[in-house]
């Protein structure tokens, strides 16, 4: 099948190589021409495992190209995938403007039946938004269809979500159209529900803001577990077991970043007051999860004391682990409030230190590893909880650090390990390890 992918983000260029490797051509467009160049040159512009080597094999192949030319893209095509950025305004609206810059061009270029296919996140009633403007921008009339085929990707394991996907939703306003993605996805073998264009529109947002709600739930618990001297990670165990609940996105920490939970949050409270519901439940979610960071940082401050005084060893910035993306990353509140407080910070990432450089105080010390970063600190705070720092050589880190302490922002590490390591220990939701 010809396939046309618009946008080379996350979601445009994993969509474009995974169906390139199931034997389809592939045309993969993107308006910066650096970015083409780039990728045209095996250059990634994005950190994912398994990517580069997918992506060079097809375009070596000949099943994958790279073009900024939109228009000679549509016309080989018979699917059209739009997977433009859609971030997120003020008011917490969904920003369209990419999507209808697309739809509009499209309608300008069609010359015959295609489908095109809405890939980017995008809320209910987008996708009679892109018919009307395909339909305003024809110089004259020709048939199509517009699919709602929403994204399921978790940055770090996106490929893998791709081949294998919990389930492939297909919203369609009739079968042929719903068929001709079926026959797409048809070598996966998954399982997939067709709807209708809205409702498909609406699994997308209830799903990710489903999954923030349990992530704010269990760090809401954890706070009443600091108090009441009780151990969270108990308490998800025993909740996990409850096959009605299950243990995924029930992990206390720093609460939910990235590009995808906070934005789709947002745009479903935004959408459902479009509607005339106020979704409170909804805005709790994120108030529990805005107060996450400055949580952690006021911990630090009441053991550490004066912060002017004092140098901090973060480890980890990327929003979470495998992924270079620093869109709202918790790093970021905690690194900006411990310099704003006076403190010397040097920071650690495997891979999102460049990222992180235009997104943290000029300030902020950039370390080539965990323990270049924690010598002579006075305390370690660990905000990604990458693999490399879960098998940590934590007797050389002890013996790096001015001042035995960690703060655990991800419960990576085990209490009672720390507290024979002769470290005093701070994670979330669980007793504090503090020698005597």
């Amino acid at each position: 099948m010809n396939i046309c992918v618009v946008g080379t983000g996350y979601v445009g260029l994993v969509t474009g190589a995974v169906f390139a490797d199931l034997g389809n051509d592939v045309v993969c467009v993107d308006k910066v021409r650096g970015k083409i160049d780039s990728l045209k040159a095996g250059k990634m512009p994005i950190y994912e495992p398994g990517l580069e080597e997918m992506v060079v094999r097809n375009v070596d192949d000949g099943r994958l190209t790279f073009t900024t030319d939109l228009p000679a893209a549509v016309r080989q095509s018979d699917v059209v995938f739009i997977a433009v950025g859609t971030p997120p305004r003020e008011s917490g609206e969904t920003d369209l403007s990419h999507v209808e810059a697309v739809a509009a061009e499209i309608g300008k270029t069609m010359d015959r039946y295609k489908v095109i296919v809405n890939k980017s996140t995008v809320p209910v009633g987008t996708g009679e938004l892109v018919r009307e403007v395909i339909t305003r921008h024809q110089a004259r009339p020709i048939e199509f269809d517009v699919v709602s085929n929403p994204e399921f990707l978790r940055e770090g394991s996106a490929i893998e979500d791709t081949l294998r996907p919990d389930r492939i939703v297909i919203g369609a306003s009739n079968q042929g159209a719903a068929m001709k993605l079926v026959e797409l996805y048809a070598p996966l073998e998954r399982p997939m529900i067709i709807t209708d264009l809205p409702s498909a529109e609406v699994i997308k947002y209830a799903s990710n803001a489903f999954l923030a709600a349990k992530i704010s739930f269990i760090n809401a618990i954890a706070n009443v577990c600091e108090s009441a001297g009780a151990d969270v990670t108990q308490v998800m165990k025993g909740m996990g077991m409850d096959g009605r609940i299950g243990g995924a996105f029930l992990q206390a920490g720093l609460g939910y970043g990235g590009s995808c939970f906070p934005k789709d949050v947002d745009s479903l409270i935004h959408t459902a007051g479009r509607f005339g519901y106020d979704f409170k439940l909804l805005k709790a979610v994120v108030d529990i999860n805005r107060e996450r960071s400055g949580r952690l940082v006021e911990v630090i401050r009441k053991v550490l004391g004066p912060l002017e005084v004092m140098t901090v060893a973060v480890l980890g910035l990327a929003f979470k682990p495998n992924t270079d993306d620093m869109r709202e990353a918790k790093s970021i509140d905690v690194v900006h409030q411990l310099t704003a407080a006076g403190a010397t910070v040097r920071a650690y990432d495997p891979v999102a230190a460049e990222n992180a450089r235009t997104l943290l105080p000029d300030c902020v010390v950039y370390a080539a590893s965990p323990y270049e970063a924690a010598q002579d600190a006075d305390a370690v705070v660990l905000i990604t909880e990458w693999n490399e720092f879960k098998y940590l050589n934590l007797e050389r880190l002890r013996g790096v650090l001015r001042r035995r302490i960690i703060f655990d922002g991800r419960n990576v590490w085990e209490p009672e390990r720390m507290r024979r390591l002769g470290f005093e220990y701070y994670s979330i939701g669980r007793k504090p390890v503090v020698p005597a």
